[in-house]
């Protein structure tokens, strides 16, 4: 007879409820961004309020996060990782939603920039979402998913520049004002999936 040895956990066992809700958070960023995609390629109105419904759900899902914490008091992580990686994905979808209300605002619509960017986001958070839904049981595999998150910032750093690069030629003053306040927001929503990847790997370096 072989005899194993059982693989040790990195996190105890019970309020798995935690790692649960943060999973679904980074689903609702994956649906938000895919359905800003849509926006930008198609920018109808329904597509905007799908986005904006995507983000009433995730904020509706971080405030029982937060109300789960005031509630237990004993988590499975430190309580500060729990509500600063949720407010990191959160944001991701805030500034999803806001690029909407912008572009609405502005009356723009979705140049081949605004779609590079938020391809690159859509990546990203697919990468987060696969960190963090195998984060409780395989830390160091989602560890894996986080650095690969993290690249994408860097090419969002270098699309953002870019589009900036090429709306700066332009001569239509108002125009570039309104463009460069749309991609900032992009740009921005992928420091906070950068923030999001450095919390997930500072968690697996803490508990494993």
């Amino acid at each position: 007879m072989v005899f194993g040895f059982k693989k040790r956990k990195a996190f105890p066992n019970g309020e798995g409820r935690f790692f649960d809700i943060l999973s679904r958070q980074s689903s609702k960023t994956v649906e938000g961004l895919e359905a800003l995609w849509n926006f930008a390629e198609n920018g109808t109105k329904e597509n905007a309020n799908l986005v904006r419904n995507v983000e009433r759900e995730a904020d509706e899902l971080r405030r029982i996060l937060i109300e789960e914490l005031d509630q237990t008091f004993v988590t499975p992580l430190d309580r500060e990782d729990i509500y600063a990686l949720s407010r990191a994905i959160d944001d991701v979808v805030d500034y999803a939603n806001t690029t909407v209300d912008e572009m609405e605002i502005y009356e723009v619509k979705g140049d081949e920039h605004i779609k590079d960017m938020i391809n690159i986001l859509r990546k990203a958070a697919r990468e987060l979402n696969d960190a963090v839904k195998i984060l409780r049981d395989y830390p160091k595999i989602a560890s894996e998913h986080a650095v690969k998150a993290k690249s994408y910032e860097n090419q969002m750093e270098k699309a953002y520049h870019l589009a900036l690069a090429d709306l700066f030629k332009g001569t239509d003053t108002v125009y570039m004002l309104k463009m460069r306040e749309i991609y900032r927001h992009l740009s921005n929503a992928a420091d906070r999936g950068d923030e999001a990847a450095n919390i997930i790997s500072s968690i697996v370096m803490k508990h494993t």
